[in-house]
Protein backbone atom coordinates (compact mmCIF):
# COMPACT_ATOMS: atom_id res chain seq x y z
CA UNK A 1 0.00 0.00 0.00
CA UNK A 2 2.67 2.29 0.91
CA UNK A 3 4.56 1.92 -2.36
CA UNK A 4 1.61 2.69 -4.33
CA UNK A 5 0.89 5.61 -2.20
CA UNK A 6 4.37 6.79 -3.47
CA UNK A 7 3.63 6.43 -6.82
CA UNK A 8 0.78 8.36 -6.75
CA UNK A 9 3.02 11.48 -4.94
CA UNK A 10 5.07 11.22 -7.95
CA UNK A 11 2.77 11.57 -10.74
CA UNK A 12 0.92 15.22 -10.35
CA UNK A 13 -2.60 14.68 -10.89
CA UNK A 14 -3.50 18.84 -10.50
CA UNK A 15 -2.61 19.35 -13.96
CA UNK A 16 -5.56 19.21 -16.98
CA UNK A 17 -3.15 19.24 -20.08
CA UNK A 18 -4.90 21.27 -22.81
CA UNK A 19 -1.46 22.30 -25.27
CA UNK A 20 -1.11 19.91 -27.94
CA UNK A 21 2.57 18.07 -27.66
CA UNK A 22 4.64 19.41 -29.43
CA UNK A 23 7.31 17.35 -32.37
CA UNK A 24 10.02 17.54 -35.16
CA UNK A 25 8.51 18.66 -38.73
CA UNK A 26 8.86 16.19 -41.00
CA UNK A 27 12.11 17.78 -42.61
CA UNK A 28 13.79 17.91 -38.96
CA UNK A 29 14.40 21.41 -39.39
CA UNK A 30 11.16 23.08 -37.06
CA UNK A 31 9.15 22.44 -34.81
CA UNK A 32 4.99 21.81 -35.10
CA UNK A 33 1.92 21.19 -32.76
CA UNK A 34 0.91 17.18 -32.74
CA UNK A 35 -1.76 18.09 -35.32
CA UNK A 36 0.76 19.69 -37.81
CA UNK A 37 0.34 23.57 -36.90
CA UNK A 38 3.68 25.07 -37.21
CA UNK A 39 5.21 26.18 -34.05
CA UNK A 40 7.27 29.09 -34.18
CA UNK A 41 9.57 29.41 -30.85
CA UNK A 42 9.05 32.43 -28.80
CA UNK A 43 10.48 32.10 -25.53
CA UNK A 44 11.25 34.46 -22.96
CA UNK A 45 14.20 33.30 -20.00
CA UNK A 46 12.88 33.43 -16.66
CA UNK A 47 15.47 31.27 -15.18
CA UNK A 48 14.32 31.63 -11.15
CA UNK A 49 10.52 31.32 -12.22
CA UNK A 50 10.14 28.59 -9.75
CA UNK A 51 12.53 29.77 -7.04
CA UNK A 52 12.28 33.13 -6.44
CA UNK A 53 8.67 34.24 -7.43
CA UNK A 54 5.04 33.44 -5.22
CA UNK A 55 2.51 32.00 -7.12
CA UNK A 56 0.57 35.13 -7.82
CA UNK A 57 3.94 36.92 -8.64
CA UNK A 58 4.29 34.17 -11.69
CA UNK A 59 0.71 34.27 -12.88
CA UNK A 60 1.03 37.86 -13.41
CA UNK A 61 4.38 37.40 -15.46
CA UNK A 62 3.42 34.30 -17.35
CA UNK A 63 -0.44 36.87 -18.46
CA UNK A 64 2.17 39.44 -19.25
CA UNK A 65 4.37 37.40 -21.33
CA UNK A 66 1.49 35.91 -23.28
CA UNK A 67 -0.04 38.96 -23.63
CA UNK A 68 3.14 40.09 -25.51
CA UNK A 69 3.32 36.84 -27.92
CA UNK A 70 5.27 34.51 -26.07
CA UNK A 71 4.68 30.83 -26.09
CA UNK A 72 7.96 29.38 -24.47
CA UNK A 73 9.16 30.56 -21.14
CA UNK A 74 13.01 28.94 -19.85
CA UNK A 75 12.70 27.87 -16.24
CA UNK A 76 15.16 25.70 -13.63
CA UNK A 77 14.03 23.48 -11.17
CA UNK A 78 17.01 23.50 -8.86
CA UNK A 79 17.62 27.15 -9.19
CA UNK A 80 21.24 28.76 -10.10
CA UNK A 81 21.06 31.52 -6.94
CA UNK A 82 22.14 28.69 -4.16
CA UNK A 83 18.73 26.96 -5.47
CA UNK A 84 19.52 24.15 -3.25
CA UNK A 85 20.23 25.76 0.37
CA UNK A 86 17.72 28.74 -0.07
CA UNK A 87 14.18 27.58 0.07
CA UNK A 88 11.07 29.16 -2.32
CA UNK A 89 9.07 31.75 -1.22
CA UNK A 90 6.89 29.36 0.26
CA UNK A 91 9.92 28.22 2.40
CA UNK A 92 10.46 24.57 0.40
CA UNK A 93 13.37 23.29 -0.26
CA UNK A 94 13.57 21.19 -3.53
CA UNK A 95 15.31 17.96 -1.33
CA UNK A 96 15.20 16.99 2.30
CA UNK A 97 18.57 15.34 1.92
CA UNK A 98 21.06 16.30 -0.53
CA UNK A 99 22.95 13.04 0.36
CA UNK A 100 19.74 10.78 -0.79
CA UNK A 101 18.35 13.35 -2.92
CA UNK A 102 15.09 12.57 -1.78
CA UNK A 103 12.45 15.19 -3.46
CA UNK A 104 10.15 17.79 -0.90
CA UNK A 105 6.84 17.30 -2.72
CA UNK A 106 5.47 20.80 -1.86
CA UNK A 107 8.87 22.54 -4.07
CA UNK A 108 6.92 20.86 -6.99
CA UNK A 109 3.62 21.43 -6.26
CA UNK A 110 4.59 24.47 -6.91
CA UNK A 111 6.41 24.61 -9.91
CA UNK A 112 3.47 22.45 -11.21
CA UNK A 113 0.91 25.24 -10.31
CA UNK A 114 3.01 27.02 -12.20
CA UNK A 115 3.19 24.92 -15.25
CA UNK A 116 -0.57 24.68 -14.99
CA UNK A 117 -0.90 28.16 -15.33
CA UNK A 118 1.40 28.31 -18.33
CA UNK A 119 -0.70 25.61 -20.19
CA UNK A 120 -3.83 27.38 -19.66
CA UNK A 121 -1.90 30.61 -21.65
CA UNK A 122 -0.60 28.60 -24.37
CA UNK A 123 2.83 28.50 -22.95
CA UNK A 124 5.05 25.96 -22.88
CA UNK A 125 7.79 25.30 -20.20
CA UNK A 126 11.29 25.25 -21.21
CA UNK A 127 12.04 22.90 -18.03
CA UNK A 128 15.53 22.38 -17.00
CA UNK A 129 15.85 19.92 -13.97
CA UNK A 130 19.45 21.74 -12.66
CA UNK A 131 21.48 24.38 -13.25
CA UNK A 132 24.97 23.27 -14.41
CA UNK A 133 26.64 24.18 -11.30
CA UNK A 134 25.30 21.46 -9.36
CA UNK A 135 27.59 19.00 -11.93
CA UNK A 136 30.36 21.79 -11.51
CA UNK A 137 30.64 25.56 -10.37
CA UNK A 138 33.89 26.11 -12.72
CA UNK A 139 34.69 29.80 -12.11
CA UNK A 140 31.16 30.48 -10.87
CA UNK A 141 28.28 29.22 -9.74
CA UNK A 142 27.19 28.66 -5.97
CA UNK A 143 26.74 24.69 -5.70
CA UNK A 144 26.74 22.16 -4.10
CA UNK A 145 27.95 19.78 -6.75
CA UNK A 146 25.51 16.56 -6.37
CA UNK A 147 25.41 14.72 -9.22
CA UNK A 148 26.71 11.75 -10.22
CA UNK A 149 25.68 9.88 -13.12
CA UNK A 150 23.29 7.38 -11.02
CA UNK A 151 21.64 10.31 -8.98
CA UNK A 152 21.38 11.91 -12.28
CA UNK A 153 19.50 9.26 -13.39
CA UNK A 154 16.98 9.02 -10.68
CA UNK A 155 16.60 12.41 -10.46
CA UNK A 156 15.39 12.46 -13.83
CA UNK A 157 13.50 9.40 -13.78
CA UNK A 158 11.71 10.84 -10.81
CA UNK A 159 11.05 13.93 -12.81
CA UNK A 160 9.25 11.95 -15.65
CA UNK A 161 7.10 10.19 -13.38
CA UNK A 162 6.15 13.47 -11.93
CA UNK A 163 5.27 15.48 -14.90
CA UNK A 164 4.63 12.51 -17.41
CA UNK A 165 1.14 14.10 -17.84
CA UNK A 166 2.79 17.80 -18.88
CA UNK A 167 2.04 18.03 -22.85
CA UNK A 168 3.54 22.19 -22.01
CA UNK A 169 6.96 20.52 -20.97
CA UNK A 170 10.57 20.86 -23.10
CA UNK A 171 13.23 18.97 -20.90
CA UNK A 172 16.31 21.08 -21.30
CA UNK A 173 19.70 19.86 -19.90
CA UNK A 174 23.05 21.39 -19.55
CA UNK A 175 22.00 24.26 -17.46
CA UNK A 176 24.61 26.99 -18.91
CA UNK A 177 27.53 23.98 -18.78
CA UNK A 178 30.42 22.97 -21.66
CA UNK A 179 31.58 19.61 -21.00
CA UNK A 180 34.75 19.35 -19.95
CA UNK A 181 37.49 17.22 -20.88
CA UNK A 182 38.18 13.78 -19.22
CA UNK A 183 35.42 14.11 -17.11
CA UNK A 184 31.86 12.15 -16.31
CA UNK A 185 29.59 14.61 -17.31
CA UNK A 186 28.97 13.29 -20.73
CA UNK A 187 27.59 10.50 -18.75
CA UNK A 188 25.89 12.20 -16.44
CA UNK A 189 23.57 14.44 -19.05
CA UNK A 190 23.05 10.91 -20.92
CA UNK A 191 21.84 9.35 -17.46
CA UNK A 192 19.70 12.14 -16.68
CA UNK A 193 18.17 12.08 -20.12
CA UNK A 194 17.91 8.26 -20.14
CA UNK A 195 15.94 8.44 -16.62
CA UNK A 196 13.53 11.32 -17.45
CA UNK A 197 12.81 8.70 -20.59
CA UNK A 198 12.21 5.82 -18.23
CA UNK A 199 10.09 8.38 -15.83
CA UNK A 200 7.84 9.15 -18.87
CA UNK A 201 7.50 5.57 -20.24
CA UNK A 202 5.35 5.25 -23.00
CA UNK A 203 4.04 9.28 -22.65
CA UNK A 204 7.40 10.14 -24.04
CA UNK A 205 5.82 14.09 -23.58
CA UNK A 206 8.18 16.71 -24.37
CA UNK A 207 10.89 17.30 -26.64
CA UNK A 208 14.57 17.18 -25.31
CA UNK A 209 17.78 19.35 -26.01
CA UNK A 210 20.99 20.88 -23.87
CA UNK A 211 21.65 24.09 -22.75
CA UNK A 212 25.81 25.05 -23.73
CA UNK A 213 27.71 27.64 -22.22
CA UNK A 214 28.93 29.37 -25.36
CA UNK A 215 31.31 26.98 -27.46
CA UNK A 216 32.61 26.65 -31.10
CA UNK A 217 31.58 25.45 -33.62
CA UNK A 218 28.52 24.23 -32.28
CA UNK A 219 26.73 24.13 -28.67
CA UNK A 220 24.98 20.99 -27.36
CA UNK A 221 26.09 19.80 -31.02
CA UNK A 222 29.61 19.73 -30.08
CA UNK A 223 28.81 16.38 -27.76
CA UNK A 224 25.43 15.23 -28.18
CA UNK A 225 23.88 15.65 -31.99
CA UNK A 226 24.18 11.90 -32.69
CA UNK A 227 21.94 10.94 -29.32
CA UNK A 228 18.88 9.93 -30.02
CA UNK A 229 17.24 11.61 -27.24
CA UNK A 230 18.38 14.95 -28.19
CA UNK A 231 15.45 16.07 -30.70
CA UNK A 232 17.06 19.67 -31.46
CA UNK A 233 19.99 21.39 -30.74
CA UNK A 234 20.68 24.39 -28.17
CA UNK A 235 23.30 27.49 -29.29
CA UNK A 236 24.24 30.43 -26.54
CA UNK A 237 25.51 33.07 -28.43
CA UNK A 238 26.61 34.99 -25.47
CA UNK A 239 26.20 39.05 -24.31
CA UNK A 240 28.24 40.51 -26.79
CA UNK A 241 26.83 42.61 -29.86
CA UNK A 242 27.71 41.27 -33.71
CA UNK A 243 28.63 37.94 -32.83
CA UNK A 244 28.13 36.71 -36.20
CA UNK A 245 25.04 34.33 -34.39
CA UNK A 246 24.46 33.34 -38.05
CA UNK A 247 27.28 31.59 -38.22
CA UNK A 248 26.73 28.98 -35.30
CA UNK A 249 23.11 28.32 -36.58
CA UNK A 250 24.56 27.45 -39.83
CA UNK A 251 26.63 25.20 -38.90
CA UNK A 252 24.04 23.08 -36.88
CA UNK A 253 22.03 23.58 -39.76
CA UNK A 254 24.78 21.90 -41.92
CA UNK A 255 25.14 18.87 -39.62
CA UNK A 256 23.57 14.97 -40.23
CA UNK A 257 21.74 13.39 -39.66
CA UNK A 258 19.68 16.43 -39.67
CA UNK A 259 18.07 17.97 -36.32
CA UNK A 260 16.60 21.26 -36.18
CA UNK A 261 19.02 24.34 -33.71
CA UNK A 262 18.30 27.44 -31.71
CA UNK A 263 19.88 30.17 -30.41
CA UNK A 264 19.08 29.54 -26.66
CA UNK A 265 20.76 32.60 -25.28
CA UNK A 266 21.40 35.16 -26.77
CA UNK A 267 22.53 38.56 -26.11
CA UNK A 268 20.02 40.37 -22.78
CA UNK A 269 18.24 43.16 -22.80
CA UNK A 270 19.49 45.62 -20.40
CA UNK A 271 22.42 43.49 -20.52
CA UNK A 272 25.98 45.04 -19.88
CA UNK A 273 27.80 44.52 -23.51
CA UNK A 274 30.76 41.64 -22.86
CA UNK A 275 30.00 41.87 -19.31
CA UNK A 276 31.13 45.39 -18.72
CA UNK A 277 28.66 48.22 -18.84
CA UNK A 278 31.64 50.85 -17.45
CA UNK A 279 33.31 50.30 -20.65
CA UNK A 280 30.51 49.29 -23.17
CA UNK A 281 27.46 50.41 -21.84
CA UNK A 282 24.10 48.45 -22.09
CA UNK A 283 22.88 46.89 -24.65
CA UNK A 284 19.54 48.53 -27.38
CA UNK A 285 16.66 46.86 -28.69
CA UNK A 286 18.64 46.94 -32.03
CA UNK A 287 21.61 44.86 -30.82
CA UNK A 288 18.62 42.26 -29.95
CA UNK A 289 16.57 42.36 -33.34
CA UNK A 290 19.98 41.94 -35.37
CA UNK A 291 20.80 38.92 -33.80
CA UNK A 292 17.32 37.65 -34.18
CA UNK A 293 16.71 37.95 -37.60
CA UNK A 294 20.16 36.73 -38.11
CA UNK A 295 19.64 33.28 -36.25
CA UNK A 296 15.91 32.91 -38.18
CA UNK A 297 16.96 33.71 -41.31
CA UNK A 298 19.79 31.01 -41.13
CA UNK A 299 17.77 28.41 -40.52
CA UNK A 300 17.02 28.36 -36.56
CA UNK A 301 13.61 26.89 -35.30
CA UNK A 302 12.68 30.21 -33.47
CA UNK A 303 14.31 32.45 -31.16
CA UNK A 304 14.39 33.08 -27.10
CA UNK A 305 14.78 36.46 -25.70
CA UNK A 306 15.89 37.35 -22.52
CA UNK A 307 16.31 40.34 -20.07
CA UNK A 308 18.73 40.56 -17.30
CA UNK A 309 16.08 41.92 -14.26
CA UNK A 310 13.82 39.12 -15.53
CA UNK A 311 16.09 36.05 -15.82
CA UNK A 312 17.30 36.67 -12.49
CA UNK A 313 13.89 38.21 -11.13
CA UNK A 314 15.77 41.11 -9.74
CA UNK A 315 14.05 43.22 -7.06
CA UNK A 316 15.34 45.72 -4.59
CA UNK A 317 15.43 43.09 -1.93
CA UNK A 318 17.44 40.68 -3.64
CA UNK A 319 21.19 40.81 -4.48
CA UNK A 320 22.11 42.14 -8.01
CA UNK A 321 23.95 40.34 -10.47
CA UNK A 322 25.22 41.70 -13.64
CA UNK A 323 24.33 45.23 -12.74
CA UNK A 324 20.23 45.02 -13.21
CA UNK A 325 18.99 48.47 -13.38
CA UNK A 326 15.28 48.01 -12.34
CA UNK A 327 12.94 45.55 -10.57
CA UNK A 328 12.11 42.49 -12.98
CA UNK A 329 8.57 43.74 -12.95
CA UNK A 330 8.85 47.17 -14.28
CA UNK A 331 10.96 45.27 -16.82
CA UNK A 332 8.61 43.20 -18.64
CA UNK A 333 7.94 46.01 -21.07
CA UNK A 334 11.30 47.15 -22.27
CA UNK A 335 11.22 47.70 -26.13
CA UNK A 336 12.52 44.11 -27.34
CA UNK A 337 9.80 42.27 -25.37
CA UNK A 338 7.30 43.72 -27.01
CA UNK A 339 8.87 43.60 -31.04
CA UNK A 340 9.52 39.89 -30.54
CA UNK A 341 5.58 39.29 -31.82
CA UNK A 342 6.88 40.74 -35.20
CA UNK A 343 9.43 38.29 -35.86
CA UNK A 344 6.99 35.30 -35.04
CA UNK A 345 4.21 36.70 -37.05
CA UNK A 346 6.43 37.66 -39.90
CA UNK A 347 7.71 33.92 -40.33
CA UNK A 348 3.84 32.72 -39.84
CA UNK A 349 2.65 34.81 -42.21
CA UNK A 350 4.15 32.83 -45.42
CA UNK A 351 4.28 28.84 -46.33
CA UNK A 352 6.33 27.49 -43.22
CA UNK A 353 7.96 24.53 -43.30
CA UNK A 354 9.80 24.33 -46.95
CA UNK A 355 11.80 27.84 -45.95
CA UNK A 356 15.36 27.53 -46.52
CA UNK A 357 18.71 30.07 -45.80
CA UNK A 358 19.27 31.64 -49.07
CA UNK A 359 22.38 34.05 -49.12
CA UNK A 360 22.45 33.81 -52.80
CA UNK A 361 19.70 36.23 -52.67
CA UNK A 362 22.17 38.96 -51.52
CA UNK A 363 25.04 39.69 -54.65
CA UNK A 364 28.30 40.61 -54.01
CA UNK A 365 30.84 40.24 -50.87
CA UNK A 366 29.93 40.72 -47.13
CA UNK A 367 32.33 41.21 -43.96
CA UNK A 368 31.32 39.30 -40.69
CA UNK A 369 30.20 42.47 -39.37
CA UNK A 370 26.66 44.55 -38.18
CA UNK A 371 25.71 45.11 -41.30
CA UNK A 372 25.67 41.48 -42.50
CA UNK A 373 22.47 41.37 -44.97
CA UNK A 374 20.69 37.87 -44.28
CA UNK A 375 18.30 36.35 -46.72
CA UNK A 376 15.91 33.29 -46.42
CA UNK A 377 12.68 32.20 -48.73
CA UNK A 378 10.62 29.08 -49.19
CA UNK A 379 12.38 26.19 -51.41
CA UNK A 380 9.96 26.37 -54.28
CA UNK A 381 10.41 30.01 -54.51
CA UNK A 382 7.14 31.37 -54.07
CA UNK A 383 8.30 34.29 -51.70
CA UNK A 384 11.79 35.73 -49.88
CA UNK A 385 12.99 37.62 -46.95
CA UNK A 386 16.31 39.83 -46.73
CA UNK A 387 17.20 41.73 -43.27
CA UNK A 388 19.04 44.39 -43.66
CA UNK A 389 20.56 45.40 -39.78
CA UNK A 390 21.62 49.22 -40.83
CA UNK A 391 19.69 49.87 -43.89
CA UNK A 392 22.31 49.94 -46.46
CA UNK A 393 21.61 49.32 -50.27
CA UNK A 394 22.17 45.99 -51.76
CA UNK A 395 21.54 44.30 -54.65
CA UNK A 396 18.83 41.75 -54.40
CA UNK A 397 19.56 38.36 -56.75
CA UNK A 398 15.66 36.74 -57.50
CA UNK A 399 16.98 34.18 -60.34
CA UNK A 400 15.87 31.90 -57.72
CA UNK A 401 12.24 33.15 -57.36
CA UNK A 402 9.80 31.60 -59.51
CA UNK A 403 7.54 34.38 -60.12
CA UNK A 404 7.35 36.12 -63.25
CA UNK A 405 6.02 39.31 -61.07
CA UNK A 406 7.51 40.31 -57.73
CA UNK A 407 5.72 42.12 -55.40
CA UNK A 408 8.11 44.07 -52.72
CA UNK A 409 7.20 45.39 -48.92
CA UNK A 410 9.32 46.39 -46.75
CA UNK A 411 8.21 45.29 -43.19
CA UNK A 412 9.49 47.08 -39.90
CA UNK A 413 10.59 44.67 -37.14
CA UNK A 414 9.95 47.74 -34.88
CA UNK A 415 6.11 48.02 -35.42
CA UNK A 416 4.93 44.66 -37.55
CA UNK A 417 4.07 48.09 -39.85
CA UNK A 418 4.50 47.13 -44.03
CA UNK A 419 4.19 49.41 -46.89
CA UNK A 420 4.01 48.00 -50.72
CA UNK A 421 7.55 49.34 -52.00
CA UNK A 422 5.89 48.47 -55.65
CA UNK A 423 5.43 45.62 -58.73
CA UNK A 424 8.20 44.49 -61.37
CA UNK A 425 8.73 41.91 -63.19
CA UNK A 426 11.44 39.05 -62.29
CA UNK A 427 13.92 40.84 -64.45
CA UNK A 428 16.87 38.06 -62.31
CA UNK A 429 18.08 41.45 -60.05
CA UNK A 430 17.45 44.65 -58.79
CA UNK A 431 18.63 47.30 -55.98
CA UNK A 432 17.29 47.89 -52.87
CA UNK A 433 17.29 50.63 -50.40
CA UNK A 434 15.58 50.44 -47.14
CA UNK A 435 13.66 53.31 -45.85
CA UNK A 436 16.34 54.67 -43.42
CA UNK A 437 19.66 53.72 -42.31
CA UNK A 438 22.03 53.82 -39.79
CA UNK A 439 21.71 51.86 -36.31
CA UNK A 440 18.33 51.00 -35.25
CA UNK A 441 17.56 51.51 -38.48
CA UNK A 442 16.89 47.93 -40.06
CA UNK A 443 14.42 46.55 -42.55
CA UNK A 444 12.71 43.60 -43.84
CA UNK A 445 11.99 43.44 -47.48
CA UNK A 446 9.54 40.72 -48.31
CA UNK A 447 9.46 39.50 -52.13
CA UNK A 448 6.33 37.65 -53.45
CA UNK A 449 5.56 36.32 -56.41
CA UNK A 450 2.44 38.40 -57.02
CA UNK A 451 0.38 35.86 -58.52
CA UNK A 452 -0.05 33.59 -55.19
CA UNK A 453 -1.40 36.61 -53.57
CA UNK A 454 -0.08 36.63 -50.20
CA UNK A 455 -0.94 38.73 -47.53
CA UNK A 456 0.43 41.63 -45.92
CA UNK A 457 3.68 40.08 -44.03
CA UNK A 458 2.92 39.50 -40.32
CA UNK A 459 -0.44 38.77 -40.97
CA UNK A 460 -0.87 35.58 -39.29
CA UNK A 461 -1.61 32.83 -41.97
CA UNK A 462 -1.72 29.59 -39.38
Amino acid sequence: MRSILFVLLLVSTSLVAQLPKLKISENKRFLQTEDGKPFFWTADTAWELFHRLSKEEAFDYLEKRASQGFNVVQAVVLAEQDGLRVPNVNGDLPFYSLETLRPNVPYFTHIEAIMAKADSLGIYIAFLPTWGDKLFKESWGIGPEIFTPEKAKAYGKWLGLRFRAQNNIIWVLGGDRNIREKSKDVKVWREMAKGIEEGLGVFRSGIFTFHPQPASPGGSSNWFHKDKWLDFNMQQTGHCPDSASYRKITHDYNLKPTKPTLDGEPLYEHMPLCFNEKKNGYSQASDIRKIMFWNVFAGALGQTYGCNEVWQMYDTDKKPIISPVAPWHTALDLPMANQIKHLKNLMLSRPYFDRIPDQSLIEGEQDDDGEYVIGTRDDSGTYAFVYFPTGKTVNINTKNLTGQNLKATWYDPRTGASFILGRTQNFGSFSATPPSSGRGNDWVLVIDDAAKGYDKPGKVAY
